[in-house]
This record gives C-alpha cells, structure tokens and sequence, in this order.
C-alpha cells in the first residue's frame, strides 16, 4: 500500500492581534538572520502551546508544533480533538489554504476539501456555476465535469436551485452541493471538515455512506474531522489525536476515541457538587452522584454480573410543583445506550417540598458490555413534556468481567462485539421429526 499524505515536522505559528505573524520590521529581521547570517530562523524558538483556557505572557502561539505522520491510499482517518487542537488548522495547511511555518507536506493526487461552509463557492455565481469552477479549479475539462453534474446535482438534492446564486443558498443547501461537488469530482484524496453537523441526520447518513464506497470502493484517500464519535468509529479506520496542537495519540480509532474520551474532565464515581454552580436549575441542584452495590456499599467499578444502584442526591431549594428524573447512559464510545424515566416516583399535582432528596435507580445484571459507563441526569415533567434540566456526563463507571468467571475461566469471552451484553436463555433438546 503506497502513502497518500505525508506529514514532515508541520507547525503553524500565529502572532495575537495581527491577521499573520509578521510585520515588514519582522521579515527584515528575519530576512537578515537567516540568508545573511545562515542563523535558524529567531521567531521558532518563542511562542507558547495554543491553550485557549489560560493566559499566556507570549504574543506568539502554536496552532500546530512538530506534526508528524503517514496516510496510507484507501485509508480513512479520523481527525479528532477538543476545540483549538489544530484540526482544522492542519486540514487547511493540507488544502493549501494557509501555508505552515516549518515543514512540508507530501500528497499524491488532487485534493478534494469541505472546510467551512461556503469555501470555495462564489456568492454571486449560481450552483451550476460553482460547480464548474470548482472542477476547472481541481483540473478537470468541461466535458469531465458534464459528466459529473446529473450524479451531482441529485446527490446534493439542490436541482430546484440549481440556477440561483449561491448567497441565496441556506447553509444546509450550501453544504449540500458543496459535498457532493467534493465527493464526485473524483478527488484521489477527500478532506472533510466538520461541517457535516450543518445538514440533517438524513444528509450525514447519506455523507459518511459516500465516503465509505469512495474509500472502500474506488480505493481513495479520505480525512474526516468531527466531534461525533459514533460516526468517526462507523467511518474510519485509523485515527490520530491532536491536543494542544501536537499529535497524542495514532493508531485503531477505537483505540484513539477511547483515550480523546478519557480526557474529558474530571468523571469519576463519586462526585459532589457545593453552592450554586451545582448542575440543576434555579430550583433543584444537585449535590452528590455515585454507585452502590446490592447491600448498599459506594463502589468505584461493577461486575457484569452484579446489578448496582445509581444514587442522585440532590437539594429542593423551595417548595415545587411535580416534577421526576430520567437518566441517560452511553458507552466510551460516546454511543447512547438507552434512557430510563422515572414515571412513579411522583405523581402529578403533588407538590415536592423544600429538602433533601435522594433517589436511586438500579441497573440489573448481565445486560451491560464490559468498558466505561456516563451517566446524565435530567429532570422532567410530563403533560405536557417539559425538561427542567439535562446535564451531561455527571458520573461515570467502569463495568468490569465477573472475578468468578476471570479466575475460573469459565464461560470468559473477553470483551465480546455488541453495544450490550445480555445473559439470555438457552434451550436445547433432541426431538423426532
């Protein structure tokens, strides 16, 4: 298999307040430094990593630092990381939009990229138009792109529009055509950023199908950029990590989304919440979160094979009419497992006086996969539904194998495919036909 894409020692540097890093004094500098005197060149050795949460003493930061790694042809990669890592930084290095500092970046065949939503178009041009350009721009004939435009315009579902400009377009019809402009144009390597969130489930289902058959099936180069982890491990193969604009992790996407999801915050089984900055609303805040076994003892992890309680503690600041909770449960993998209300706690039309309050809903045994369980609260009112509050990965816990099973070795499987891992009946017995 021949490499697609090749990273060498990628950095881009950026100065705070200036459109670039440079101003005429400082290209004389470093004109000067570097042709005149052969010195490396003085602006490489300041700046600081771009950490948008803390102020920094340097005016001069590292959207990227030192990027190196391969793609393979037929390869996809999935590109992921908090926001300011420098993914779409490095995917506009890729597409030529801005050049980076040091390094270079080695790529067989054209280019094909959706960056943001309306890159590449001309606002006053129509649709048709547009895509003519865009495929004159990638080096393809009239006639080439003739060819093209039926599978285009359908994929994109704009024919109605197709001779209106382009500033007319929503952003969702903008994304629309500008993929399918991207995807069918033959582009030997395929850059997609995260702009798919702009368009519908439909569309996005619709996309990633594309990307599969263009990388499986006509063996082309794809990088896809997105925060939605279930449809990067759908889609790639391989994945790299970027934090703090530097590479953390390469290898198996399942193996680089599991470590991006370990990095999210401070989870932990047990976790209490003081003051007003509690999760809640101005009425209802919660105060602790954590897991109990049958016998009621505060556990850090569960046994596949044991059920145990999800304990929500929490403060009614005055008296309240009716209201109940629900809980949200996903995987490491950020998929959502399932949800559960619950309906019987509180009836309708009782009030729910000022206190303390806790409640616990337990989670039978032998249901749940082995990895990391995140658990969401909410609280809800019915007749009309109304959600009070939702908040997000307010718990978490590691769902183990049974000890038993582990030390015996019996009936151990190991980690077995599935979203769940449900301990079923079985029945079998001879019979005459």
């Amino acid at each position: 298999m021949s490499t697609a894409i090749k990273f060498e020692n990628i950095s881009k540097q950026y100065r705070l307040g200036l459109v670039s890093t440079r101003t005429l004094s400082h290209d004389l500098n470093r004109w000067w430094k570097i042709n005149i005197r052969g010195n490396e060149d003085p602006y490489l050795k300041i700046g600081e990593i771009n950490d948008r949460a803390h102020k920094g003493v340097s005016d001069y930061v590292w959207a990227l630092k030192d990027i190196n790694f391969e793609v393979q042809q037929g390869d996809v990669l999935g590109i992921i990381g908090k926001n300011g890592a420098g993914k779409s930084t490095l995917l506009k290095i890729l597409s030529k939009v801005t050049a980076p500092t040091t390094g270079a970046i080695k790529a067989a065949g054209r280019i094909a990229s959706l960056l943001e939503v309306g890159t590449g178009f001309h606002p006053e041009m129509t649709g048709r138009e547009n895509i003519f350009m865009n495929g004159a721009i990638m080096g393809m004939t009239k006639a080439e792109i003739t060819r093209k435009l039926d599978e285009i315009v359908d994929f994109s579902g704009v024919e109605r529009y197709l001779d209106t400009p382009v500033k007319r377009y929503s952003s969702g019809m903008t994304v629309r055509l500008g993929f399918a402009i991207a995807a069918h144009l033959e582009p030997e390597i395929l850059v997609v950023d995260e702009v798919l969130a702009v368009g519908d489930a439909e569309f996005q289902k619709k996309a990633i199908g594309k990307m599969q058959d263009i990388s499986k099936g006509e063996g082309r180069t794809v990088l896809f950029v997105s925060h939605n982890m279930a449809a990067i491990t759908d889609l790639c193969t391989h994945g790299i990590l970027l934090s703090d604009g530097g590479v953390s992790k390469t290898g198996g996407i399942k193996s680089v989304v599991k470590e991006y999801l370990s990095l999210s915050g401070n989870i932990s089984s047990k976790m209490q919440w003081i003051g007003d900055g509690a999760p809640g609303n101005s009425y209802i805040k919660l105060r602790k979160t954590y897991f109990v076994d049958i016998a009621q003892n505060v556990i850090e992890f569960a046994f596949i094979n044991q059920s145990f309680g999800f304990c929500i503690e929490y403060e009614v600041l005055d008296d309240v009419p009716f209201f109940t909770h629900g809980i949200n449960v996903f995987n490491d993998m950020d998929i959502h497992l399932f949800t559960s209300h619950d309906e019987n706690e509180y009836k309708k039309g009782n009030e729910i006086r000022k206190g303390f309050y806790r409640t616990i809903v337990w989670i039978p045994s032998n249901i749940l996969q082995s990895g990391a369980l995140y658990f969401s609260i909410a609280c809800m009112r019915y007749n009309p539904f109304d959600i009070l509050f939702h908040d997000k990965d307010l718990a978490r816990i590691n769902v183990i194998e049974a000890m038993d099973a582990i030390t015996r070795n019996e009936n151990y499987k190991g980690n077995l495919p599935g979203l769940i891992r449900p301990k079923l009946n079985w029945n079998t017995r001879e019979y005459i036909n």
